[in-house]
């Protein structure tokens, strides 16, 4: 989080919308010793509603402009800038802007097929064969279409990749980032970036103290796993 809460303000975000829910008593502690925690709004979600019905709960965002949706669980170096100003380049029927990134595992992610106007025309979510490794990278603008669109569809658990993504595809602009992106939902593939990421350490210090955490955190979860492999 801290990384993502680096990129933001570097691009003057003064608005920063935190969704928590697993472990979320973990984000408020490194949250309340940020220096960014006066940027930052927690909103806690007891019952998921969804990677668009998160969104459709913070539809009055969209009233000042477009909005920038990131699924945080990602490791990056992109330039929230740069995306912004690719969105405002966006062929005019398009009402979202997509990150796309080439995926080691294709299998793990949603592929898109793009026209020669980088527009997506399809959307392969998880599927046993894809046909290429051209990623959803789940970072996105979305324009007020989108939200609007999300209300339509109704209340409860509603999904980006399944519900949403696929009723604009022909209007969602697709940009690539050719720098360092991984998805870090998994252990194997957390441990691999800690090698792998080529970026700098963010400049906010606040967090020291929770880095610490994570690494006591990460030790007592290694014993964890090696006593369960044992047991095996």
């Amino acid at each position: 989080m801290e990384y993502w809460l680096d990129k933001l303000a570097q691009a003057d975000f003064d608005r920063i919308v935190v969704n928590t829910h697993y472990f979320s008593e973990l984000v408020e502690q490194y949250l309340a010793g940020s220096s960014y925690r006066g940027k930052v709004s927690l909103m806690h979600e007891q019952n998921l509603l969804g990677t668009a019905g998160t969104v459709l709960r913070h539809r009055q965002l969209f009233e000042a402009g477009p909005v920038l949706v990131a699924h945080a669980d990602n490791l990056t170096d992109f330039d929230a800038e740069w995306l912004m100003r690719e969105h405002a380049q966006r062929p005019p029927h398009c009402a979202m802007t997509m990150m796309t990134f080439l995926a080691d595992d294709p299998k793990s992610g949603g592929i898109v097929e793009l026209s020669r106007e980088h527009v997506v025309q399809a959307f392969h979510e998880k599927v046993q064969n894809p046909p290429g490794n051209l990623a959803n990278a789940a970072v996105y603008i979305f324009e007020k279409e989108i939200v609007e669109f999300i209300a339509s569809i109704g209340g409860g658990f509603i999904d980006l990749s399944t519900q949403v993504i696929p009723h604009f595809l022909g209007k969602i602009y697709a940009v690539s980032h050719l720098g360092f992106h991984r998805d870090i939902g998994s252990m194997e593939s957390w441990r691999q970036s800690q090698i792998d990421y080529p970026g700098e350490r963010p400049e906010n210090t606040a967090a020291d103290g929770w880095r610490q955490l994570l690494d006591a955190d990460g030790a007592r979860l290694a014993t964890i796993i090696r006593q369960l492999e044992s047991a095996e």
